[in-house]
């Protein structure tokens, strides 16, 4: 007989509150295993510096041109300080105008350019502006054919070369180019602007160029400081190279400022403020325009949330979910020990909303050698397992491929004669939302059909009547635990209908998932449930 129900209800409410408990919990623990949430950005970066304050302290130490790229930065966040910034930043070039085209006073720069002397130049102007001139390249090789340090003379040296690949020798009439960016890596190896490990690399590639007679690895650097060189004035290109540990990362971030120039603030804001160009260059590298707003959002809530994201190099998961300040500390000091606690969360809490829904639902009164318990810990895993997938949105879905890596389209078997047909057609990661309402009806027919098959069980099985009676009540509703594949398959035709008639989008996935929901749901009701329960019912029966 089946308990009364006032004795069975308090503990039902418990399993159940328990369950809902402990997944509401878990789900507001900001963490996740292939992406972090806006609450944990801003949770590392709360009390760090903002982008605002990394450009006052370079106009503090006198580097103007360095700040003003930042203010750029700053504006396209909306962050309000930016109209301090740039006062003072006028103030500064208002009071010192001839080293606004510098970007800033460097002691190198005195004794081989007239400072005051810049008629023609009163805004920020590229330093392979200045470089370029007959003037400026005698002046340069002058003064540095008198420095002690090797590495300098090993750049000094590569003039010489005549196998330099894309380049026109240096010394040849057309070589001005490449001779300016020599004359620029030397004069920025003399005034030690590189970073310790991209200064030793360069110079072993410069002994090696100069051993081999050709530029050989060192083209695609020079290649890569003209474009920067182009872009940047002295000091910009002087602070990003303090902060790029290597060649690879220097052929990235020129790869950026060519693929979204209008972006370099950001971009340059960012490896300032993390004090790393390398990890900037290769998330954006990663994620395309996708990063890009990504890390936007990291660098408006300031340094610690951009070194957060860049140590991670995953993306920002925008699913709206709560934030809880206790959670949100522990996910960030330790994120490997909150992650296995959330998903600990889904897997208790999936476990004890079945073990109450199985109470509320059937009562079969199994005996010990089932292992009612094992039952609800299998469909536990599964619903933990979806609750995972719903909360990871780039666990199973890879992020698509980023729009600034260089790409070659080659046709093929496409009719060349007609231009028309040559059509590049992107990958989809993603469904269209037809396609998703779908998919979500049909799983919501079959959790219906599902639970109705347990009602009308535990209904059998509460009727004070034989045992031999409820089985063969139980035969008769064979047709009803058979109905999720007759839903299924009708919701099959019924999508492949809809999809000829142009009702919603052509996708064979959302056809066939009602037939899989059918036959899933059916194999759960006989197998889970009623199997069990005419076992009982066959015992009880042989016993009467």
């Amino acid at each position: 007989m089946s308990l009364p129900s006032n004795t069975r209800l308090p503990p039902i409410l418990a399993w159940m509150a328990a369950g809902l408990l402990l997944i509401a919990a878990a789900w507001v623990v900001p963490v996740n295993l292939n992406s972090v949430t806006p609450p944990l950005l801003k949770a590392a970066g709360e009390g760090t510096p903002s982008v605002a304050r990394l450009g006052r302290d370079l106009l503090d130490s006198e580097k103007s041109g360095p700040a003003a790229l930042v203010l750029a930065a700053v504006r396209s966040l909306s962050d309000p300080q930016g109209d301090s910034l740039s006062a003072a930043i006028d103030r500064v070039a208002q009071r010192r105008p001839e080293l606004v085209p510098w970007g800033g006073w460097d002691p190198f720069l005195d004794p081989l350019f007239n400072l005051k002397d810049n008629a023609g130049h009163r805004e920020s102007t590229p330093v392979l502006t200045f470089f370029i001139t007959e003037k400026a390249r005698t002046g340069l090789r002058d003064y540095l054919s008198n420095s002690r340090s090797d590495g300098v003379q090993s750049w000094l040296k590569l003039r010489t070369l005549a196998n330099t690949g894309r380049f026109v020798p240096a010394n040849k009439p057309g070589g001005q180019a490449l001779d300016a960016v020599i004359l620029l890596g030397a004069l920025l190896y003399q005034g030690e602007h590189f970073s310790t490990p991209l200064q030793r690399e360069l110079r072993g590639l410069a002994e090696t160029a100069v051993e081999q007679k050709a530029l050989g690895d060192l083209e695609p650097v020079c290649i890569d400081l003209l474009s920067l060189g182009r872009r940047l004035n002295w000091l910009q290109l002087c602070e990003l190279l303090r902060v790029t540990d290597s060649t690879k990362a220097v052929g990235e971030f020129a790869q950026l400022a060519r693929a979204t120039p209008d972006d370099l603030p950001i971009i340059y804001g960012a490896a300032l403020l993390s004090g790393s160009a390398d990890r900037v260059a290769t998330y954006l590298l990663r994620y395309g325009y996708a990063g890009m707003a990504d890390l936007k959002l990291a660098l408006s809530s300031g340094q610690g949330a951009v070194n957060q994201l860049l140590l991670r190099q995953v993306p920002v998961n925008r699913q709206p979910s709560p934030s809880f300040g206790p959670a949100t500390l522990l996910a960030l000091l330790y994120p490997k020990l909150a992650l296995a606690a959330k998903y600990l969360g889904f897997l208790l809490g999936a476990f004890c909303l079945f073990r109450g829904l199985d109470r509320v639902l059937f009562d079969p009164r199994l005996d010990a050698a089932t292992h009612p318990h094992v039952k609800s810990g299998v469909l536990a895993v599964l619903t933990a397992g979806m609750l995972v997938l719903a909360t990871e949105p780039f666990l199973l879905k890879p992020a698509p491929p980023s729009e600034f890596q260089i790409k070659l389209t080659v046709p093929v078997l496409a009719n060349i004669s007609d231009p028309a047909s040559l059509t590049h057609v992107e990958n989809t990661f993603t469904m269209d939302t037809s396609t998703l309402l779908s998919i979500g009806f049909f799983a919501l027919l079959q959790v219906g059909m599902y639970l109705l098959c347990l009602a009308k069980m535990r209904e059998i099985d509460l009727q004070q009547v034989p045992a031999l009676l409820k089985l063969r009540l139980m035969e008769n509703e064979e047709n009803l635990f058979d109905g999720g594949l007759y839903i299924g398959i009708a919701g099959t035709a019924t999508a492949l209908v809809l999809q000829v008639l142009k009702v919603i989008e052509p996708n064979l996935l959302a056809a066939y998932s009602s037939n899989l929901f059918g036959i899933t749901c059916v194999a759960l009701v006989k197998i889970r449930h009623v199997r069990p329960f005419k076992r009982r019912l066959i015992l009880e029966s042989q016993t009467s």
